[in-house]
Formats: structure tokens, sequence, C-alpha cells
């Protein structure tokens, strides 16, 4: 894990507030997409929407500003989700919210291959987690998570920083790619 030279504080701010935002609405949401644009890009050029959020130059210099997007399919995987989508050029990073099961380590080898047959071995495992990440990437290439576990549902609880979760990380950067 990198340390906190390493933290973009823009992004780390931006994923701690959908986090925030998000376990307000408790468990068992489905998977959520922000985009996340520059406050001072909202300010320039939505002023009348920039004072409706509150927001003004001198409070928000270098911060950015989460956009939640269109509830996603439930019958859709959020990583089928993130292979399509590329953003436009306005969107300076991207976050995205998804709860999984999370099994210790020495359950690997007994996961079943098949799809089905493994959903239904993690939901009963006895020492299963469930935990909401939130996973935040730039174009700059900085990235950021957060963890909660549900069984330690609490603001002091929450775990962060900058490569959590590699796969869903890699997934949000690709979507921010400008020759894909």
């Amino acid at each position: 894990m990198a340390d906190d030279l390493d933290v973009d504080p823009a992004l780390a701010a931006a994923v701690l507030e959908i986090e925030g935002h998000v376990s307000g609405n408790g468990w068992d949401q489905p998977a959520q997409l922000y985009a996340l644009v520059e406050t001072a890009r909202i300010v320039a050029h939505e002023p009348d929407l920039a004072r409706a959020m509150g927001l003004d130059d001198a409070a928000e210099a270098g911060s950015l500003t989460p956009v939640e997007q269109d509830q996603l399919r439930p019958d859709q995987p959020l990583e089928q989700v993130l292979e399509t989508i590329v953003w436009p050029d306005g969107v300076y990073g991207c976050a995205a919210v998804v709860e999984r099961l999370v099994l210790p380590p020495d359950a690997d080898a007994r996961i079943p291959d098949d799809a089905a047959e493994a959903e239904r071995f993690a939901r009963e495992h006895p020492e299963r987690q469930e935990v909401r990440i939130v996973a935040g990437a730039t174009r700059a290439g900085s990235t950021y998570c957060a963890l909660r576990l549900r069984a330690h549902d609490d603001d002091q609880s929450v775990v962060a920083g900058v490569d959590m979760v590699p796969a869903l990380l890699q997934l949000l950067r690709a979507t921010l790619e400008e020759d894909q």
C-alpha cells in the first residue's frame, strides 16, 4: 500500500464524501457510478448550478464534485457496465460503489467454477463478510478506495487507501483512457 504522500487529496475527499452519502442510505443497494468533475469547472461553466450546490471559487479550489449517474440496471454487473463506458473530456475522474461478499483467503481453493454455485457457496460460507467498496480513479492516474464492512458499520471503521481493489480500479481507469 502506498504511503500518505501518494494520496490525491481531492480524490480521497470525493471518495469519502460518496462513501458517507451512500452509507446514509443503508445496505443492499445496487451498484452506483459517479462522474468526478473539477469543482472549479462547474463554478466557471455552470454558475447557477454551482450556486444551487453551494459551491464557490474560494471554498472549492482544487476539489472534485461527485455527480451521480443514472441508476445501473440491476441485471448487469458493474464490471460489464464499466467495460462499455467512455467518459467525456469534462470528466476528470470517476467512482463506483458496489457491495460484495468477501471470503477468507483459505476459502479460495474451494470456490466452485460454476458462477451460480460460487455465488451460493459465498452466501452460505460461515466466515463471509459483506463489504461496501467505493473506488475512484482520475485521468492523472490517482486512485483511492474506501471500504466499510457490514459487521462494523460505523464511520470510524471505514478503511481507506490508494490500491485496495486493484481489479476494480483498473476497470475505472480504463473508462478514462482517451484511446479506447
